[in-house]
């Protein structure tokens, strides 16, 4: 299955983020557009978004990727205390709206990025929980995307009628969390929304709806916890920054 987008400069290795190369040059990577229907008549974020501050380089990436890291933006510490914060703004919302029927809070995510991400906040949501994947690539070379997005693995299950929280680890650009939301909102859903754990204002171009952002974030190429280069540091338990010479060189 495959939709058709406005073409935008992006890496075809990794739909979340720009090319590290091309960062400090074109600080908007690419663009998603999409105002599907959400739960809320209050569209703004729910809560206060945190903001980063640097914290020392860590033991265990000096033992697992010596040299690789940069900095870290984000210790483990502040992830899991977010996250458990948003988990109680996301139970707030949605303890009375859950269907009459009874059914879970559905939350779609797509591989691979958010998926330590969504583990955690739904372990953080005291309400029950359900959890349904996508997997999606685009088209295109490292310097400029074809616009189009195809799907990988579609849900397991219909959505129709349920409500449905997209979880995702990073927003920078908006391209495709945009489609997600354009394709999803054809399937009904009861309602559909967004949490996301980073955003990077300075490079969103859409104009896309969030409920949830977990933290606000220079426009930056970020890795660790579930985030890669080159599909490598997801396991780092913190986010953090690349030395230029691990994506120059």
């Amino acid at each position: 299955m495959c939709v058709l987008l406005s073409p935008a400069p992006h890496r075809a290795a990794s739909l979340r983020q720009a090319d590290p190369t091309r960062a400090a040059t074109d600080p908007k990577n690419s663009g998603r557009n999409a105002k599907p229907s959400c739960l809320f008549d209050d569209l703004a974020v729910v809560g206060r978004v945190r903001t980063w501050h640097a914290v020392d380089v860590s033991a265990q990436s000096a033992e697992l990727y010596p040299g690789d890291i940069k900095s870290v933006l984000l210790s483990e510490q502040q992830i899991q205390e977010r996250t458990a914060e948003l988990g109680a703004l996301i139970a707030e919302k949605y303890r009375d709206h859950i269907g009459p029927d009874g059914q879970d809070l559905l939350l779609v995510t797509v591989l691979k990025g958010a998926v330590m991400f969504v583990t955690d906040l739904a372990r953080s949501i005291p309400l029950p929980t359900q959890l349904e994947f996508m997997a999606v690539s685009s088209y295109g070379s490292s310097t400029s995307s074809s616009g189009v997005v195809r799907i990988l693995k579609d849900l397991d299950r219909d959505i129709n009628d349920r409500d449905v929280l997209i979880v995702e680890d990073i927003v920078d650009s908006g391209l495709t969390l945009s489609w997600l939301l354009r394709n999803l909102a054809q399937r009904r859903p009861r309602s559909l929304n967004v949490c996301t754990l980073l955003r990077k204002p300075d490079a969103v171009r859409a104009d896309v709806e969030m409920a949830y952002v977990g933290f606000d974030i220079p426009n930056e190429f970020v890795v660790g916890y579930g985030l890669d280069y080159a599909e490598r540091y997801r396991d780092l338990p913190y986010i953090g920054t690349l030395d230029p010479k691990v994506y120059e060189g």
